[in-house]
């Protein structure tokens, strides 16, 4: 019987895999945006809901390349991140940028404190059920009417990884359909804007799997029940 690990257990699997790869995750990613126009457009659409509205929080961050493109598009924006490393990557990379560890699924950070979140990939080592605690903790610390850009890769397959970049790692790669996580972000009171869905860019600048995209919103006002 293959035992089953607690969400604990994989949020350690995941740092210390992410911390192993830092420096290769450097090299082959935070050039990425460079390749990805339609990404690109995304982000510019996001930047135009939250500029002036207060912080941003790239969520899930790496070595920062979003967050680096949310600042030169004029908005105030910090990055969180399992990862130690990479959070000290993105510091050294991206100057005048605030970044710090953090635990998607149990965020220190007050509520209602950001104007906007992206997370770009930032579900994609965890099981849907995983998945449902980090979107309250999103939804928690958006201010009413705040936006979410949400991505991952669309399917029912679950990849194991143990050498990735050469770096021995430990990580599942969850892809999700699209329905199942629009019914999730429901679940957690959020409102959807619009789905986008794209094929994958060429091999030499990701994995050919197809990607969605979530325009997603807190409620302005929420709605309770005597």
């Amino acid at each position: 019987m293959i035992e089953q690990k607690t969400i604990g257990e994989k949020i350690s699997d995941v740092q210390a895999s992410y911390d192993t790869l830092a420096d290769e995750y450097v090299r082959h990613v935070y050039d990425e945006l460079r390749h990805k126009p339609m990404d690109r457009q995304l982000l510019d659409r996001f930047a135009d809901g939250v500029r002036d509205t207060g912080l941003a929080c790239d969520l899930g961050c790496g070595p920062g390349q979003v967050a680096r493109y949310l600042l030169e598009c004029g908005v105030e924006v910090c990055g969180v991140d399992l990862s130690p490393a990479m959070v000290e990557r993105a510091r050294q990379l991206n100057p005048g940028i605030e970044f710090r560890t953090g635990d998607m699924t149990a965020l220190d950070v007050p509520d209602e404190v950001w104007a906007g979140i992206t997370a770009f990939y930032a579900i994609v080592n965890f099981p849907l059920a995983d998945v449902m605690q980090a979107l309250r903790q999103m939804k928690r610390v958006l201010r009413p009417g705040g936006l979410l850009l949400l991505s991952f890769h669309v399917g029912e397959e679950i990849l194991h990884v143990e050498d990735l970049w050469g770096c021995a790692v430990s990580l599942d790669f969850y892809f999700f359909r699209t329905e199942d996580v629009e019914g999730y972000l429901r679940r957690a009171g959020f409102e959807i804007d619009e789905v986008i869905e794209r094929e994958p860019y060429a091999p030499e600048v990701e994995y050919p799997s197809r990607r969605a995209y979530i325009f997603a919103r807190k409620p302005s006002r929420e709605t309770t029940t005597a």
